[in-house]
């Protein structure tokens, strides 16, 4: 099964294998080694395809565990129809993404980009291991909603930005400590009591959120229109139609850089001083607006805006 970060890179790969397919048939035919004779490396059969599903998501069950209380927003099938209905029929994760064809294959368009690096979702829960600044702190303000502590504010340059926190993740645990049911204070406190290096964490990404790939037309344009963060209006023929964004969802990070909270003209300048790839992770208004309720909008304007350090 081939995978591809966006529909360009497809095409691209597929204009490579067909070259090689002719320079291999040349090569065969004159007795030469069809490996020297390309104009690029063969494709390595191992090759991972994208995205990644992490190890500890079953190939049968939901990728977020415990999705029907999020943030006290009851997710169960009866509300996504509702409100987010495309996101209603998952595919199924394949038991391996790696190919034994040549098609397992990431373009190398968009997989060289750095936006495209710092833009990697992990779509389950990870590990974050943080350690503390010169001031003893590593950088968060977390709020307690419905028995869950999720991240309201990372401050800029902190260790938890370094580190990778983004608005709206939930903290499932701190140094093998569940904190589900833990006020605020509480986890302010545990961070506060905490040694220096080697702080732990258990964290679940925002759910239903998606990292498209863009590519700029000749114009300099991606193809999306947006107000206030929410995207508006898709452009006939763009790179954004082709690649399935939808109207009706926020922007939260671009290239990697969280956007949450900025004003639009300073998000387009973001898109307009990309370069030819842009990444954009986005989530359904629906769900954003239930975030940006229980997160308090005056945290929100202090977030971390800084880019993402690789």
């Amino acid at each position: 099964m081939s995978l591809y970060p966006s529909l360009e890179d497809m095409k691209v790969d597929h204009m490579i294998q067909e070259q090689n397919q002719i320079l291999q048939g040349i090569s065969q035919s004159i007795g030469q080694s069809s490996t020297a004779s390309l104009p690029y490396p063969p494709i390595p059969s191992s090759a991972s395809a994208y995205p990644q599903i992490p190890s500890n998501a079953s190939s049968n069950g939901p990728v977020y565990p415990g999705l029907g209380d999020y943030m006290g927003l009851e997710l169960s099938e009866d509300v996504i129809r509702a409100n987010m209905p495309e996101y209603l029929v998952v595919p199924q994760a394949p038991t391996q993404l790696t190919s034994t064809t040549p098609g397992g294959f990431v373009a190398p368009i968009s997989s060289s980009s750095p936006a495209f690096t710092r833009s990697q979702l992990s779509h389950g829960v990870r590990q974050v291991i943080l350690c503390k600044d010169g001031a003893g702190k590593v950088g968060i303000k977390v709020k307690a909603i419905d028995k869950g502590i999720f991240v309201a504010l990372v401050v800029n340059g902190s260790p938890a930005s370094m580190g990778g926190m983004k608005f709206g993740d939930q903290i499932l645990q701190i140094n093998g400590e569940n904190v589900a049911g833990f006020s605020a204070e509480k986890v302010h406190g545990i961070f506060k009591k905490a040694g220096v290096n080697n702080i732990v964490l258990a964290v679940r990404d925002r759910p239903f959120e998606r990292t498209l790939t863009l590519h700029k037309d000749s114009t300099g344009h991606v193809g999306f229109q947006f107000s206030s963060g929410k995207i508006t209006a898709i452009v006939v023929d763009s790179s954004a139609a082709r690649n399935g964004l939808l109207i009706e969802h926020n922007l939260l990070e671009v290239n990697g850089q969280n956007v949450v909270g900025m004003k639009d003209k300073e998000i387009s300048k973001i898109i307009d001083e990309a370069g030819q790839v842009v990444t954009v992770t986005v989530i359904p208004n629906f769900l954003y607006r239930h975030i940006m309720k229980n997160m308090h909008y005056s945290l929100v304007k202090k977030m971390d805006h800084s880019v993402a350090d690789l």
